[in-house]
């Protein structure tokens, strides 16, 4: 190698090895967000599960819920696919019966 060669690699290098030392450093990666509750209060209400969804029971939730919307989802239901966090969905089955409570 001619000394001009040697010249630029070794400028090459030295300049790589000072753009390493810039002081960037990769972004740390972020925590995972925290878990939120159900804004619904859906996983409150695990001793309802398995009792038939009479009117009496549906509004007992409802006065426990207060204003904050609650629908019954029947199999086959019509229901809209709007996001509503606060919106409490009690799932019963084909004899009525509460098998889920969910959020949304």
């Amino acid at each position: 190698m001619t000394l001009p060669a040697k010249s630029f690699v070794a400028s090459s290098l030295l300049a790589m090895a000072l753009g390493a030392c810039t002081g960037a450093q990769p972004e740390a990666s972020l925590p995972a967000p925290p878990m939120e509750e159900p804004a619904c209060g859906a996983d409150q209400l695990g001793s309802y599960l398995g009792r038939k969804a009479t009117d009496e029971v549906i509004a007992a939730i409802q006065a426990w819920r207060g204003k904050s919307p609650v629908r019954v989802l029947k199999p086959g239901s019509v229901m809209t696919m709007d996001y509503r966090p606060d919106r409490l969905n009690i799932e019963v089955d084909a004899q009525g019966t509460i098998t889920r409570f969910r959020c949304t």
